[in-house]
């Protein structure tokens, strides 16, 4: 995986892979014992939709950091006629000084 310069989403990748396991184990434990009843279940239903919801929280934070930020990986023309290149333009024009003749 590649480092991000920006501290917010690498805390979102971080918090992904955390949220996504726990929520793994969670329901392999309902899994195995075959759902639990009363507080308990109601408890574990209300952990695992407040994951889900932390988990889809995070991809959307990522996501949208990749739309602005990643270059396209295709190089048809419809893909690459749709993308703006004005933000992808490194070479700024510098002013030119008048030439001395």
């Amino acid at each position: 995986m590649i480092a991000d310069s920006n501290s917010n989403i690498a805390w979102h990748r971080v918090q992904l892979k955390k949220n996504r396991g726990v929520l793994k184990a969670l329901e392999i434990a309902q899994f195995r014992i075959g759902g639990f009843s009363g507080a308990a279940g109601q408890s574990q239903q209300r952990a695992i939709a407040c994951l889900k919801r932390k988990i889809s929280e995070s991809e959307r934070c990522i996501a949208d950091h990749e739309r602005r930020t990643k270059r396209p990986l295709a190089t048809d023309l419809r893909s690459l006629a749709s993308v703006s290149w004005d933000s992808w333009n490194t070479h700024v024009p510098s002013r030119r000084l008048p030439s001395r003749a």
